[in-house]
């Protein structure tokens, strides 16, 4: 019996909106999860961004890596996409300590 592909979720409005802003920062900078909920119209809703960049498509090209934690820190476990994440943001200037730590005082982006 051959096995049959799952249909790839389709995006809401809220969804559209999230990416939207997700794909206006700019390189260099970084937001937090519930900063990036905030800017859509959903105040403490920090997980569901956690949630709705988890199920990114492969290949996606919105700037995931620039998301981070309220304490500025790299949520991902280093094996499961955090070395990932800060190699990206290395390479955009954003200075990440080796415990993944980023100074939100100088990188936050701010709208």
């Amino acid at each position: 019996m051959a096995s049959q592909a799952q249909p790839q979720p389709v995006a809401t409005a809220s969804d559209i909106r999230l990416y939207t802003m997700l794909a206006s920062v700019p390189a260099g900078r970084v937001v937090t999860y519930g900063q990036l909920a905030e800017l859509v119209g959903f105040p403490r809703r920090a997980r569901w961004v956690g949630q709705i960049l988890r199920n990114l498509p492969d290949g996606s090209s919105l700037p995931w890596h620039r998301v981070i934690n309220a304490r500025g820190q790299i949520s991902l476990p280093p094996e499961d996409g955090g070395q990932r994440q800060a190699e990206l943001l290395r390479a955009e200037g954003v200075m990440v300590t080796p415990d993944g730590r980023v100074n939100l005082a100088d990188f936050r982006w701010r709208p």
